[in-house]
């Protein structure tokens, strides 16, 4: 297990994936094995946020393949767990992971691309370029109007704000200073990034969502905090 410091880090990975955890022990070894399997180089950090099950034991079954776990002692919040891997980062670049099946690494190479090219500074994999199979109207249609609401404020044309695919150079996550500890994160970046005059490209990606049975942690009223966010980084926090 890796939880200081003072662990051996990847330097020469391309990619740091910073996988946030919270009770995911029915999906967490699936998506190391597919995240291993992908074959960019990267390092794969997973931050415990304070599982109650079985999930950072699962976790540890992977240090021998390279896989690094820092725990929470107890539950902070999505933006918290991200905050923590994005400090012990140490790839060219930085991508989220969520620690379910939502998201296929495969896709990796496509968001890198623009990156790799020099073509952009960030790219957001978008759910919404292509047909994806749709688990709730609710989700579906919320993650749209916070979509529309971050272009009306930012003169942006993005498709898909709230992907959990955001991908740009390590040392430009880090310049944002992020605050938000919980699913504010996403629009957090995005105001931050849009304030600043940063171009945000997108790209398709595939999608498998799941349901609130099936642990899906965001709920309706994360979608409120979301607009609440974007505006304050629009109208009253400094970039």
């Amino acid at each position: 297990m890796c939880d200081t410091d003072k662990c051996v880090e990847s330097r020469d990975a391309t990619l740091s994936v910073i996988v946030p955890a919270y009770n995911e022990e029915a999906y967490i070894g699936q998506i190391l094995e597919k995240l291993l399997a992908e074959p960019t180089p990267k390092e794969i950090v997973v931050v415990d946020d304070g599982s109650k099950d079985r999930t950072a034991e699962i976790v540890q079954t992977f240090a021998d393949r390279g896989v690094r776990l820092i725990r929470h002692e107890r539950n902070r919040g999505k933006g918290a767990a991200i905050h923590t891997g994005l400090r012990r980062a140490r790839g060219r670049f930085v991508i989220i992971q969520d620690a379910d099946l939502e998201y296929d690494p495969r896709d990796f190479p496509a968001v890198l691309a623009p990156l790799l090219e020099g073509r952009a500074e960030v790219v957001y994999g978008s759910r919404n370029m292509t047909r994806n199979p749709r688990v709730s109207q609710l989700f579906y249609w919320g993650g749209r109007a916070v979509t529309f609401v971050a272009n009306l404020l930012y003169g942006s044309h993005l498709t898909d704000e709230a992907t959990c695919y955001k991908a740009m150079k390590r040392e430009l996550m880090q310049s944002l200073h992020l605050q938000s500890r919980g699913f504010g994160f996403c629009p957090e970046v995005t105001g931050k990034l849009l304030r600043r005059g940063t171009r945000i490209v997108e790209v398709p990606i595939r999608y498998s969502p799941r349901s609130l049975r099936e642990g899906k942690k965001i709920k309706a009223r994360d979608g409120i905090v979301a607009v609440l966010i974007l505006l304050w980084y629009r109208f009253f926090e400094r970039p």
